[in-house]
C-alpha cells in the first residue's frame, strides 16, 4: 500500500509527540551585470496577486541563462539567470544558493541592482555575512548550541559561543548545490538542493533540503522550500538576502519607509536569544505598524531592545488569524521615495527576521566596488522563530520521516 508523505504545517504550534523539556542551558537575559530584459520596462497598476489569497501571476515562460561561474573545492559554481519581461531579472549561484543580483525598474523604469552581494565568486567564499544566501539547517539562533528531542540532548557546533547561529559553523551556505531547470505554476525557476549528512554540524538525520527560485511577470521573487529527513531533526531554513531599493552601494537606507504587518515580536535576552515571551511593538522602538523612516528607529537610544542589537536585528511575529494559518501573508512592506521602488515580502513562515545591517563595518568592498557600513541595507528573514527547539510554546520546527517541509516566501516589486 502507497502511503502519502505529510506536510509539515508551517505556523503550527509544537506537536504532542514533541519532547516538552530543554536542554539544561542559562537562560540569561565581477563578472558582467545581469542582462537587461528584452521588453522595455514599464510600470504596471495590476497587483502581483490579491491580498489574502496566494495567488499569482506566473504566466510567462523565460528560459533562464546558464554560466559557469568558477569553483568551489572542486566543484563547479554556476550562475543562473531569470528575467521577467517586465523590467526585472535576478542572478543565483549554486554557491549557497546565493541571490547574487536583483535588478528592479523604479518609477522612472531605470533599473537598480537592490541586493548587497559580490562581484564575484572569491568575495562569498572569504569573509561574508551571508549576503544573499540560504541558511540551515537551522536558521538564527540557538541556546547553548543544543536541544533536546524525543528524550535525546543534540550538542551541535558552537559558533556564536556559548550559542550556535545559522546552523553551524559550517552552515548551508558554505557548499556548492545541485541545480535544476524547472518550471513553478508556469514560470520557469532553478531548484536547488543541498544533502546535509546525519551528524552535519550535530544535528541528527540525513536532511534534504531544495529552494525554488522563480521570477513571475509581474516582478515577484518567489521562494519555494522543501525538506524531508530520514530521522527525526529540527529545521529551519531562510534567505539572507540585503536589500537596498535605492541601489546596492548607495549608501543607508535609513530613508526608506517600511511598515510591518507584525503586532507582536518575540523578546530576547542580552545575547539576542528569545526569551520565549512574545512583546507587543506598541509602545517601543520597534512600532512599524504604520510606515516609518528606518532611520527614526535606529535612532531610538530609549529603546534597550535597539540598543542591545545595536539597531534592528528582531524576530516579528506575522499577523495571522490563527496560530496554524499558513497560507501566503503579508509580512513587510518596504519603500525608497526616491526612485518609487516597494517591496513586499510575503510568507507562509510565523516569523520574519528583520535585521538593519548592524554588523557591516566598513571592511568589506561590494559588487559596486564600494564598502558596505552598518544600515547600507534591511534583511527579511522569513523564518520559524529562533531557538524554537528549546522553547516549547513556539511553533515547531520539528521533522520527522515520512513528512515533508513546505514553505513559500515570495519578494514582490513594483513602483510608485
Amino acid at each position: 500500500m502507497t502511503t502519502t508523505p505529510s506536510t509539515r504545517t508551517v505556523g503550527a504550534r509544537r506537536s504532542a509527540a514533541r519532547s516538552s523539556t530543554t536542554c539544561s542551558t542559562s537562560r540569561q537575559r565581477g563578472p558582467a551585470c545581469v542582462p537587461a530584459p528584452a521588453k522595455p520596462c514599464r510600470r504596471r497598476a495590476g497587483r502581483w496577486f490579491p491580498y489574502g489569497t496566494g495567488a499569482i501571476v506566473t504566466e510567462q515562460k523565460v528560459t533562464p541563462h546558464r554560466e559557469p561561474y568558477g569553483e568551489f573545492e572542486g566543484s563547479a559554481v554556476e550562475r543562473f539567470v531569470l528575467s521577467s519581461t517586465e523590467g526585472a531579472s535576478v542572478a543565483i549561484l549554486s554557491f549557497g544558493a546565493v541571490i547574487q543580483e536583483l535588478w528592479i525598474p523604479g518609477r522612472d523604469g531605470e533599473r537598480a541592482n537592490v541586493v548587497l552581494g559580490f562581484a564575484g565568486i572569491d568575495g562569498y567564499v572569504a569573509k561574508n555575512p551571508h549576503f544573499g544566501s540560504v541558511l540551515g539547517r537551522l536558521a538564527n539562533r540557538l541556546r547553548g548550541a543544543c536541544f533536546e528531542l524525543d528524550g535525546t540532548t543534540y550538542n551541535v557546533t558552537t559558533n556564536k559561543p556559548p550559542h550556535s547561529a545559522h546552523g553551524g559553523a559550517r552552515p548551508f551556505d558554505r557548499y556548492v548545490w545541485s541545480p535544476e531547470i524547472m518550471e513553478v505554476e508556469g514560470a520557469t525557476g532553478v531548484r536547488l538542493t543541498h544533502i546535509s549528512p546525519d551528524g552535519d554540524e550535530g544535528y541528527p538525520g540525513e536532511l534534504t533540503a531544495s529552494v525554488t527560485y522563480s521570477l513571475t511577470s509581474e516582478n515577484a521573487l518567489r521562494l519555494d522550500y522543501h525538506a524531508t529527513t530520514t530521522a527525526p531533526t529540527v529545521v529551519n531554513l531562510t534567505n539572507h538576502s540585503y536589500f537596498n531599493l535605492a541601489g546596492e552601494g548607495s549608501g543607508t537606507v535609513e530613508d526608506h519607509l517600511l511598515q510591518l504587518d507584525c503586532d507582536q515580536f518575540t523578546m530576547t535576552d542580552p545575547d539576542q536569544i528569545p526569551t520565549g515571551q512574545l512583546g507587543t511593538v506598541e509602545s517601543t522602538g520597534l512600532d512599524f505598524r504604520t510606515a516609518r523612516r528606518v532611520g527614526d528607529a535606529l535612532r531610538d537610544a530609549s529603546d534597550p531592545e535597539i540598543r542591545t542589537a545595536r539597531g534592528v536585528d528582531h524576530n516579528f511575529v506575522v499577523n495571522r488569524p490563527m496560530p496554524d494559518d499558513a497560507t501566503l501573508r503579508r509580512a513587510a512592506w518596504l519603500m525608497d521615495p526616491a526612485s518609487g521602488r516597494v517591496m513586499e515580502t510575503w510568507t507562509t513562515e510565523p516569523g520574519v527576521q528583520v535585521y538593519t545591517g548592524n554588523s557591516l563595518d566598513g571592511s568589506l568592498t561590494g559588487y559596486s566596488g564600494r564598502l558596505y557600513r552598518q544600515a547600507d541595507a534591511v534583511c527579511f528573514e522569513t523564518q520559524h522563530f529562533p531557538n524554537s527547539p528549546n522553547e516549547p510554546s513556539f511553533p515547531t520546527v520539528v521533522l520527522r520521516p515520512g513528512e515533508e517541509l513546505r514553505s513559500t516566501t515570495i519578494y514582490r516589486f513594483s513602483a510608485e
